[in-house]
């Protein structure tokens, strides 16, 4: 099985050895000025085994005189100087690299010791990444780093797991309350469905009426049953993501929703406006449905919906306000979360999902939405989204 070295290990090899060029490129080139700079200076030492010679030729020319001992002699104290400067440039050099090598290694010995710690104290914070990604499960994401010290990039990537894991915790919460919810809300049409069943069954001859009556129950039961099936899977696909590229008119694509919709005793106001949008036609028609849904299902007697389409600020807007029972302001917020209903909104004919899908298909097309409480009573719901160029 073949071992590799742990990143404090390379870090480690990694300063000892640039540290260790370094320090050769340093003793190479001080090598070769101190060379250049004794090659250049004369030196006026003159060695010890010359200078009998030396005397000797200074008392032979005083004694016999002449211009050839002087020359003799000038000769010999030349070859002395030279061989003098010779030994002390290589005696100086030999000092210089040995003592340069030995320090060398003395400080890379140092270096690599100090590296090692160095990159201990970097990577600690990498060894706490590295257990908070081992402690974080599905049932457990509360683990975080909370990195202290200068934002470095260690510390930004801390503090990007920290997020991630933040996230991560919001999305399983938020999923696994979308499943209980959903499963209470499947659960009710299939109590509808075995109360309607068993209360037939129990009686020894029921009559027809009775079992046509059971079965117009079951029916609407599966009617509920299917419609909100749709509305979940339509809410799961759109997390998924999607090319949304056809060029659209939200006005085009509100006339559409509205096109076949039944008063219900609600007086609808339309002003559409032109507002080219990017995106699926078919989830931006849903999106305005549901708008269109909400007010007219919690709306009063003889009330009003109001629709309008325009541009603002670069953005395209559809509006949707209707007049209602009066929301409290602090729950608005709320109504944009699956299986979410208010209890002044009497009317339980929904699933609490309309919102939740305006929002959810808002997101997938770069949107927002936006409901405001009316103080008279009702919702204006506005939704922005990023408006085609």
């Amino acid at each position: 099985m073949r071992r590799y070295l742990s990143a404090r290990s390379r870090l480690t090899l990694l300063y000892t050895s640039l540290f260790t060029l370094g320090g050769t490129a340093l003793v190479v080139l001080t090598y070769l000025l101190v060379a250049h700079t004794l090659h250049s200076t004369a030196a006026p030492a003159i060695p010890r085994a010359i200078q009998p010679a030396i005397g000797k030729c200074v008392v032979a020319a005083q004694t016999r005189g002449g211009a050839g001992a002087l020359s003799q002699c000038a000769a010999i104290y030349a070859n002395g100087v030279k061989a003098g400067a010779s030994a002390q440039r290589s005696t100086a050099l030999t000092h210089l690299l040995t003592y340069s090598l030995l320090t060398l290694a003395g400080v890379t010995l140092l270096a690599a010791a100090a590296g090692w710690i160095a990159a201990g104290r970097i990577l600690r914070p990498v060894h706490r990444l590295t257990a908070a990604a081992r402690a974080a499960s599905e049932q457990n994401l509360s683990q975080r780093i909370a990195l202290q010290g200068p934002r470095d990039e260690l510390r930004e990537l801390a503090d990007t797991f920290d997020s991630m894991l933040e996230r991560l915790d919001r999305a399983f919460t938020s999923q696994r309350q979308f499943i209980a919810n959903a499963s209470h809300e499947l659960r009710t049409p299939l109590t509808v469905m075995r109360t309607a069943v068993d209360v037939v069954l129990a009686k020894p001859e029921p009559t027809r009426e009775e079992l046509v009556s059971m079965a117009a129950e079951v029916r609407q039961a599966v009617d509920h049953s299917e419609r909100l099936i749709e509305a979940l899977l339509v809410l799961a696909r759109n997390d998924q993501a999607r090319a949304l590229t056809d060029p659209l008119d939200l006005a085009a694509v509100a006339e559409d929703a509205l096109e076949g919709r039944s008063a219900n005793g609600v007086t609808t106001i339309t002003e559409l406006g032109e507002a080219p949008v990017t995106g699926d036609g078919v989830l931006l028609e849903r999106l305005i449905a549901n708008l269109l849904d909400n007010a007219e299902r919690y709306n009063i007697a003889d009330g009003t919906v109001s629709i309008s389409t325009s541009t603002d600020n670069g953005v395209s807007l559809v509006r949707v306000v209707n007049t209602g029972q009066v929301v409290p302001p602090d729950q608005v917020d709320r109504l944009f979360l699956p299986f979410t209903r208010l209890d002044d909104r009497t009317r339980h004919d929904g699933f609490g999902l309309g919102l939740a899908l305006v929002s959810s298909i808002a997101t997938v097309h770069n949107g927002t939405v936006h409901a405001t409480a009316v103080s008279t009573g009702g919702l204006d719901v506005a939704v922005r989204l990023p408006r085609r160029g």
